[in-house]
């Protein structure tokens, strides 16, 4: 999923005098889940700041381990092979992040689809050769997922597959759980006033001292914008956005998102950005890809659907802009307020 921190720029302000000489401002970055993983805090002192960054950085770590599906020993790559036909107990955290796709698969008919592993290993390859994916190779690849194929039992904690060659890929649900993951350990920590963004994943807790809420960079410059301001301020909440803008496959005059439509095997080729606000990074991170294949209507029904949850969908077509505002969105522009 498209999600760079160059897309979402966050904007801290100097230190000023309103600000308590208790708290200082620290930033660390590391490579972690294929991407760069920032941290900004507010803390004592750098020794605490140190001991933050660790903590939250190999909660980071801990989770690649268990979510990627490029590592060929992480777990989720594991039980597509030993839960194939039976059931195999798994991690509370991978757990938690297949029953909370699952949940979404089910509300949004299979739009959102963890199962199609295959059919985005095949597109990842097209993209690598600049060639559409062959058609039968893709009919293969479709043939090994469905979310009906994944069973999950809640008191067990136990993963089943249904058959061989499944592959599963939580990389537009997984970062977002990371993110909010980590900021419950500097939380743990005694870290009220922090940020982490893995990539354009965002999570943070309370403002920055002597700050209403963290200013975040909702979209881009674009007139057809003009009237949704382009800086929220917020705490405590989650943020993610889905789009073409970073990976895709241009073929034909056509523009072929990295993400997949389920029902066809296809990335999608409409210019749709999504940008979702919600209390946990694991709610924003889902629903962003969900919307995206959605579409605009049925998106906005899954959004206020959702309490708490927030979003901007921003549809081109032609020279036409179509921003759609969910009714939690436009509270959230009205008043200005820094608590989500």
């Amino acid at each position: 999923m498209a999600r760079w921190l160059s897309y979402f720029a966050i904007f801290l302000s100097s230190l000023l005098a309103v600000q308590p000489s208790t708290l200082h401002r620290y930033e660390s970055v590391e490579p972690s889940m294929g991407t760069l993983v920032k941290i900004t805090l507010y803390t004592t002192d750098e020794q605490a700041a140190t001991r933050a960054f660790r903590a939250a950085f190999d909660r980071i770590i801990d989770l690649d381990r268990i979510l990627s599906d490029y590592k060929p020993d992480s777990e989720l790559n594991q039980i597509t092979s030993t839960a194939v036909g039976h059931s195999v107990k798994v991690s509370d955290d991978l757990f938690t992040v297949l029953a909370a796709s699952q949940d979404l698969a089910e509300a949004t008919d299979g739009a959102f689809d963890v199962t199609q592993g295959p059919v985005i290993r095949v597109w990842r390859e097209a993209r690598k050769v600049s060639r559409l994916p062959d058609a039968d190779t893709l009919r293969e690849a479709a043939s090994r997922s469905g979310h009906r194929k994944l069973h999950l039992d809640a008191a067990a904690h136990t993963v089943m597959l249904d058959q061989a060659g499944m592959g599963l890929d939580v990389g537009a649900i997984g970062k977002g759980y990371a993110a909010s993951e980590a900021l419950k350990v500097l939380g743990r920590l005694g870290v009220r006033s922090a940020l982490v963004a893995v990539s354009g994943d965002l999570a943070f807790s309370d403002a920055p001292p002597g700050e209403r809420g963290w200013h975040v960079d909702i979209h881009s410059d674009d007139p057809a914008l003009a009237h949704v301001p382009r800086v929220l301020e917020l705490t405590n909440a989650s943020v993610s956005s889905s789009g073409s803008t970073e990976q895709h496959l241009d073929i034909g005059g056509k523009r072929y998102s990295h993400v997949i439509d389920p029902s066809s095997g296809m990335g999608l080729v409409g210019d749709i950005i999504v940008t979702v606000i919600a209390p946990s990074g694991l709610d924003a991170d889902g629903l962003d890809t969900a919307v995206s294949v959605l579409g605009p209507e049925r998106g906005l029904a899954l959004i206020e659907s959702r309490p708490g949850v927030a979003a901007l969908i921003v549809q081109r077509t032609n020279a036409v802009t179509n921003v759609v505002m969910s009714s939690r969105f436009r509270e959230l522009v009205a008043r200005r307020a820094p608590n989500f």
